[in-house]
């Protein structure tokens, strides 16, 4: 029997690795990925480099204007005239916005200001306006309270704060939540489509066998259940085999390449902080620098060489990982997910004739795999000890994903052990489920199968 089962599996795996898709899908993927990176990253870099001018008209002799101060991204510029007039400038420069205040504004009350774009304006946008205003009414309304300059800017503080790891035997190492947040949502990203795409391999495999009638030869030598686990351990042999490649290719293009984008980094940095070094700020009010003008420019360039040096920093980060435990998990739960939901995609690619009737037996099986991804990405990304993510991690058709989701941020010894024997129970029961359908689907043709057909296949005897 054992021998058999490996007989289809090897079937499987050959005939597969041997095409030429496989071949040319295996050099492409890596290339096509790190091109899509490298676009981002400019696309990026491009939007960030660019400054955008909005026009400030203030009526409200609060002086506001002269306190708004600009960034890298905003630069406020005042906008002569009454407000039509401003209006008209603005809209003749093609400027970003028009930040109107008004007259009789009050301080302790800001109502009333208002900001002009052309269509509908961008929350990012809005947001920078929004925080420009509320440091500027928050400095007014302390001056006003009699603290001077000098005491305003001694008020300020910047905190550069420390995130350090501390595990249960007091150790400590450094932490980075960009990092830990980047590669648990790889990891999920990973095991979301690789069973997505082998599972309906599986399907559409198991199904082409079937209209061909070759299932019928098959079955004179092999027993439906080997047949079918045949062809799910040789189609996640592929799988693996393909996710090694990539990740081998990956890790030389990163190895030649990584060093190459530090020089240009380094480069641009230096060049940017000397040029803003060299530069005169940019206020809405022409005049003298304030203090607090003169630690804007100072943080400003403090963040550039921060951003310039602390971008490769995560990668250093990456090391005080628990990459044996991230990898014995990801590992564990690649396949088990993969058996889980494969198994599934099997009994349904026996069960139907018409690969158009796939649809309605696809929606429930894929259901708790889009919601655990879904989920995961928007909540057990943010909170990874939370109660959803507790429990979303132990029921088996949703713990592939939301489990290594939390492991790089630390998951409890017993609660992993918990999560994987009901990973286990769950595939057992999973394979028992699918394979009661399988042998009896992958014989019956011209029929339309229903749920309740299904259910009465499941305690067939024989």
């Amino acid at each position: 029997m054992a021998s058999k089962f490996l007989l289809v599996a090897q079937r499987e795996y050959l005939t597969r690795v041997r095409k030429k898709a496989f071949i040319v899908l295996t050099l492409a993927v890596p290339l096509l990925l790190a091109a899509f990176g490298f676009i981002v990253v400019k696309v990026a870099s491009s939007d960030n480099d660019s400054t955008e001018v909005v026009d400030v008209r203030d009526d409200s002799g609060l002086g506001i204007a002269s306190r708004l101060v600009s960034t890298a991204q905003l630069q406020f510029e005042p906008a002569s005239g009454t407000l039509a007039e401003a209006k008209k400038g603005f809209q003749k420069e093609k400027h970003a916005g028009l930040l109107y205040l008004p007259a009789g504004l009050d301080v302790e009350n800001p109502v009333g200001v208002q900001f002009y774009g052309k269509g509908n304006i961008s929350l990012k946008k809005q947001t920078a306006v929004k925080t420009a205003l509320n440091k500027a009414f928050s400095e007014l309304k302390m001056q006003k309270s009699g603290l001077s300059q000098e005491q305003l800017d001694r008020l300020r503080s910047t905190i550069d704060l420390q995130t350090i790891s501390l595990d249960d035997a007091g150790n400590e190492a450094d932490s980075n939540a960009l990092a830990t947040s980047g590669i648990a949502y790889v990891l999920a990203l990973a095991i979301y489509f690789f069973i997505f795409i082998y599972g309906v391999q599986i399907m559409r495999g198991v199904g082409e066998e079937k209209s061909s009638r070759i299932m019928e030869v098959m079955l004179s030598s092999v027993k439906p259940f080997d047949l079918m686990m045949g062809k799910i351990v040789g189609i996640a042999a592929v799988g693996l085999t393909q996710f090694l490649l990539w990740g081998l290719l990956s890790f030389g293009a990163t190895s030649l390449l990584a060093p190459l984008l530090m020089k240009s980094v380094d480069k641009k940095a230096k060049t940017e902080m000397v040029a803003k070094a060299d530069a005169t700020p940019n206020t809405a009010a022409d005049g003298p620098k304030t203090a607090s003008e003169q630690a804007e420019q100072q943080l400003g360039s403090q963040d550039a060489q921060a951003t310039a040096t602390g971008q490769f920093k995560i990668f250093e980060v990456l090391g005080n990982l628990p990459l044996g435990t991230i990898l014995f998990g990801f590992i564990v739960y690649f396949l088990g997910g993969y058996l889980l939901y494969g198994a599934l995609f099997g009994a349904v690619g026996a069960a139907v004739d018409d690969q158009t009737d796939t649809q309605q037996f696809m929606f429930p099986i894929t259901m708790p795999l889009i919601l655990s991804y879904v989920v995961g990405v928007s909540v057990i990304l943010r909170n990874p000890d939370g109660p959803v993510a507790f429990w979303m991690s132990m029921i088996p058709f949703t713990s592939p994903i939301a489990m290594v989701i939390r492991l790089p941020f630390g998951v409890p010894m017993w609660q992993l052990a918990l999560s994987i024997v009901l990973l286990i129970i769950g595939f057992i029961g999973t394979v028992w489920v699918a394979a009661r359908i399988y042998r009896v689907g992958v014989l019956m043709y011209g029929k339309k199968v229903t749920y309740k057909e299904l259910g009465k296949w499941m305690f067939y005897k024989g």
